[in-house]
């Protein structure tokens, strides 16, 4: 016996495996749907349970890309629930959740570090490069967190899930949102820091809705904005490792920097040697950035897609 979250977020059950198994072939039940099976307190998406696996697979085509998709219901939607975002709650739910898929996210986390630094060794064409592929790579990132956080099996390969399906759409979202981030940047600080925060799950709506990639970008926008110093709370607090250490090597590079340029008397006579123990310090700090990185990243994703979940997800939202 088992009881579901209905699509109207209330509880039914107990039921049978084969009312389910007809509600799915009904289309009133699908794999993200979250599942209590009898004498167990957790609830689960109905696709861990290998028991529904074959009328789900046979009900449960790729969906269609929903480029006519409104924005404005899709937030509305999201924003009728009511939830609150509680940074300590997403952040205790991300850890515990790291924790029990630490080789998993660190892996991914690895292997997306070391794609960005091998293209960005490649002059021009490397950065031009990770650019058109960083989209689909972080929408493939995030699918993996999301699946993990919704009980759902996961695995490296899903992060290049958005290769395969809906590239273009990954890709747009990417460039247009770096870009006018950028240009608000340039403009002044505060858009651009307003843009990069709303558009957070603008990559993780078009892996999980594959929606168009301006519906998912306003969408996103239209219910952060809601919640924004919430997000931005969040974001800052799970980054926070990493920051203090940008921080700390931007220190360090000035520390070194100024009195050499200094005491040179504008004549920048630099030996062989000083040129080579700045290089050497700079890149050991580098090292240790993308190392401090490699261990934050999964962290503040984890906890980031705990707030999207809870926003935009179908499992119940946690209790206060």
């Amino acid at each position: 016996m088992y009881k579901i979250i209905g699509a109207d977020r209330k509880e039914y059950g107990p039921v049978t495996s084969d009312q389910i198994n007809t509600w799915i072939l009904e289309g009133r039940a699908n794999g993200q749907t979250l599942v209590q099976a009898a004498g167990s307190a957790e609830w689960r998406a109905l696709s861990s349970f290998p028991e529904f696996a074959a009328v789900l697979a046979a009900k449960s085509p790729a969906p269609p890309l929903v480029g006519s998709a409104d924005p404005a219901v899709i937030a509305n939607a999201a924003l009728a629930r009511g939830v609150e975002v509680n940074i300590g709650e997403c952040l205790s739910r991300g850890w515990r959740l790291l924790l029990n898929n630490l080789a998993l996210f660190l892996g991914a986390s690895l292997l997306l570090l070391l794609i960005r630094l091998g293209l960005g060794l490649v002059p021009v064409i490397g950065g031009l490069a990770y650019l058109v592929i960083f989209g689909a790579l972080y929408g493939g990132f995030y699918l993996i967190f999301l699946k993990r956080v919704r009980g759902e099996p996961s695995g490296i390969g899903d992060l290049f899930a958005g290769f395969s399906r809906d590239f273009v759409q990954f890709m747009l979202a990417g460039i247009v949102s770096s870009v006018l981030v950028f240009v608000g940047g340039l403009l002044c600080i505060l858009p651009g820091i307003y843009l990069a925060v709303a558009w957070k799950f603008g990559l993780a709506l078009i892996a999980d809705r594959r929606l168009e990639f301006w519906t998912a970008m306003e969408s996103s926008r239209r219910v952060i904005t809601r919640y924004w110093f919430q997000i931005f709370g969040l974001l800052v607090v799970a980054y926070l490792p990493l920051v203090l250490f940008m921080g700390y090597s931007l220190f360090h590079m000035v520390s070194v920097m100024v009195p050499i340029l200094l005491n040179s008397g504008g004549q920048f006579n630099f030996n062989f040697g000083q040129i080579m123990k700045m290089i050497s310090g700079f890149v050991t700090l580098s090292l240790a950035q993308q190392l401090v990185a490699l261990f934050t990243v999964p962290f503040a994703t984890a906890s980031l897609m705990h707030a999207y979940e809870d926003l935009f997800g179908t499992r119940p939202t946690p209790a206060a």
